[in-house]
């Protein structure tokens, strides 16, 4: 497989399992990642949906990349803006009909394909480099243009200001919110070291 055709597949396998996460986030209803708090948390002041604010937020961070670091805006970037939402109601529909009432067992189970899948599916388009989704993007540029703390950290910055913003507009944070929180930079990193850059450059590893 050429190292474009990988980009490409890397690209679409990211963004759609990134929705598909936030859809067992919301069933296992034990704390969403910290974006979802965050967009959850406006949609609440505006009594909406979150597939909808998912759109309005995400565009209006797109506008803002677009003229700081437009590196980071690509093919994975338009597919996250407008399918990341539906992947998300897709999934959470499907559990739905599965665990109309879903043991607490399930729910820890589905809460932690979030957490693992999020954080694996973000290593894997961070790591095909066709863009990333605008929140995404924050981070990155905080950390590799304007180098102000290394890439996990920033992260983790980012992460907590937006579990702020939901605690603050009543969306209930949970373990899986205080989990993604503080690890998800962290772990994001080490499926770039480990798995995302090797599958994509080989043994050798990133140039």
């Amino acid at each position: 497989m050429s190292q474009k055709t990988k980009r490409i597949a890397m690209a679409f396998f990211g963004v759609i399992v990134t929705g598909f996460c936030v859809g067992a986030f919301q069933k296992a209803n034990l704390g969403a990642d910290p974006f979802t708090c965050f967009v959850t948390g406006i949609g609440n002041i505006f009594h909406s949906t979150y597939s909808v604010f998912y759109l309005i937020v995400t565009g209006l961070l797109l506008v803002g990349v677009f003229f700081v670091e437009k590196h980071y805006i690509g093919i994975a970037t338009i597919i996250n803006l407008f399918f990341t939402g539906v992947a998300a109601d897709f999934m959470r529909n499907v559990l739905d009909g599965l665990f109309p009432e879903p043991t607490m067992i399930a729910r820890v189970i589905m809460m932690l394909f979030g957490i693992l899948g999020s954080c694996f599916a973000a290593s894997v388009y961070f790591t095909a480099d066709l863009g990333v989704s605008a929140y995404d993007a924050v981070s990155l540029i905080a950390a590799y243009k304007y180098k102000l703390m290394a890439f996990r950290i920033c992260r983790i910055c980012t992460d907590l200001i937006c579990v702020t913003v939901g605690f603050v507009f009543h969306v209930t944070i949970g373990v899986g919110t205080v989990i993604t929180a503080l690890f998800m930079g962290p772990v994001i990193q080490w499926f770039n070291t480990n798995v995302s850059e090797p599958f994509l450059y080989g043994k050798a590893g990133k140039p």
